[in-house]
């Protein structure tokens, strides 16, 4: 057992420990404590407290996206073609982590506060692009990271669900979390239990699925495992409609726990294991081409999701706007609008994630990349090559964009369905209902039909890969 054990990992079929999977599993959790706090309380806060216009904020999320497209591919590229003394991938855990925590906590500065609006945006500007050029630097290695460990597919599924486990407890500390936290610093007379409990069950299914998604995909199989979650997260989406309609969300606040718990539970499997064909692809690329260019493949993947959220982030600050929406004064708001609340509350966010980044750095080792030879031959321009002859990533680049549009939509506007929706206008209490509903469940309906055409069975995985090592000899 152990020559074979040996053989297996001479072959890059490496078994990782426990504490090294969920090592690599705190780099998710330390990004989602950060940027899931942008993505999710970044625009409300911006709305309410920052007091941008609704169409301006959404405009800027557009044009950090546009920025990303130029600056993903220079990421990916660097990265694939250097090695840092720390470790090829691992490194920018620390090197880029530092810096974002820093613009993170900037970001939810309200030190603007009597400034023009230009000047507000400007500053608005500044610091969420660095921040998100700064994501783009620990994200992108950090993806690398999942295929470097292993080739063994089993492994990857068993780290894709860790990581997806400990992402979504990110998560929940984010979306359950920040009200109660910021209305503690805000020294609130009534905490907004029933705002957290909803945002956090955007989070709790994850706890009870993504440790199963491994035997469900065993049962199911992988493209029906999709099928199956894709279609419960828009059952869900349109309870979730129903009822708002029927009545007041607090007098049918039950009902209304019951379809966002549904909704997440499609949402969180479907979504959570999709980064597991990130590693599938790359093997597949490397077996068409020759090169294992992770970073540039990881690259890519972040301009799909980035274009994902780029959607999702324009969306809401353009609905809001079309449909009146009137920020909440502050006797009104379920969310406290104390700006040095949220300024603390995202400090101890980014600190913490600070920490994890540094947990993550000590606990992985790169075992599978590239060696000199290969690096010094890659270039931007290989990131489009790779995208034109790679059919199976481009069915992924759909289904990122679609999905990630989705989460954006829906996690921007569940601040303001929980905030007191019946005090806003009729129709901008519509089109609230949309974004957190309609629009993510017609994205959802387009996300199963695009990963339909999805190719890369297991099977044929594991059979390339041991090609690959078969070849490399």
């Amino acid at each position: 057992m152990a020559n074979n054990t040996t053989t297996q990992e001479a072959k890059g079929f490496y078994k990782l420990t426990w504490l090294q999977r969920i090592g690599f599993g705190s780099g998710d959790l330390a990004q989602n404590l950060i940027y899931q706090t942008i993505c999710m309380y970044l625009l409300f806060f911006y709305t309410d407290i920052y007091g941008l216009d609704p169409a301006k904020a959404a405009t800027m999320f557009l044009i950090v996206r546009l920025v990303d497209v130029l600056w993903d591919p220079l990421v990916g590229t660097y990265v694939d073609k250097h090695n840092p003394r720390w470790g090829k991938y691992r490194s920018y855990l620390v090197l880029a982590g530092i810096p974002l925590t820093g613009l993170a906590i900037l970001c939810f500065w309200n030190g603007m506060d009597g400034q023009t609006e230009t000047a507000k945006l400007i500053y608005a500007y500044v610091t969420y692009v660095g921040l998100s050029m700064l994501y783009t630097l620990i994200n992108v290695p950090y993806g690398a990271l999942n295929s470097s460990l292993t080739r063994d597919t089993n492994e990857i599924t068993i780290l894709t669900s860790v990581r997806m486990f400990m992402a979504n407890i990110g998560g929940l500390c984010v979306s359950a979390g920040v009200p109660i936290i910021v209305a503690i610093f805000a020294a609130a007379k009534e905490l907004p239990t029933e705002m957290a409990l909803f945002m956090g069950l955007g989070s709790l299914p994850s706890f009870i699925f993504m440790p199963l998604v491994p035997a469900i995909k065993r049962k199911v199989g992988k493209k029906n495992m999709f099928y199956i979650f894709l279609t419960v997260a828009i059952i869900g989406m349109l309870m979730l409609y129903i009822i708002s309609k029927a009545g007041t969300v607090k007098d049918n606040i039950i009902l209304v726990y019951i379809a966002q718990f549904i909704k997440s539970t499609g949402v969180i499997v479907a979504t959570g294991y999709m980064w597991a064909l990130v590693p599938e692809v790359i093997s597949y690329s490397e077996y068409t081409s020759g090169k294992r260019i992770s970073g540039i493949v990881n690259a890519l993947t972040g301009i799909f999701f980035k274009a994902g959220m780029a959607l999702g982030g324009v969306i809401p600050g353009w609905v809001l706007s079309v449909t009146d929406y009137k920020k909440a004064d502050e006797t009104a708001s379920t969310l406290p609008i104390d700006s040095n609340a949220w300024f603390y509350t995202m400090l101890i966010y980014a600190l913490v994630g600070l920490a994890l980044l540094i947990f993550c750095f000590t606990q992985t080792k790169e075992r599978v990349v590239m060696d000199e030879s290969e690096t010094a031959n890659v270039k931007v321009s290989d990131l489009w090559t790779e995208f034109f002859h790679n059919r199976p990533l481009r069915i992924i680049a759909l289904f990122f964009i679609t999905a990630f549009a989705m989460m954006s939509v829906g996690n921007a506007a569940g601040a303001y369905f929980m905030n007191d929706l019946e005090n806003q206008a009729p129709l901008a209490q519509e089109g609230i209902r949309w974004l957190v509903c309609i629009i993510p469940a017609i994205l959802l309906a387009l996300a199963m039909w695009i990963i339909s055409k999805y190719e890369l069975s297991d099977e044929v995985i594991d059979k390339i890969n041991t090609e690959i090592e078969e070849r490399n000899k």
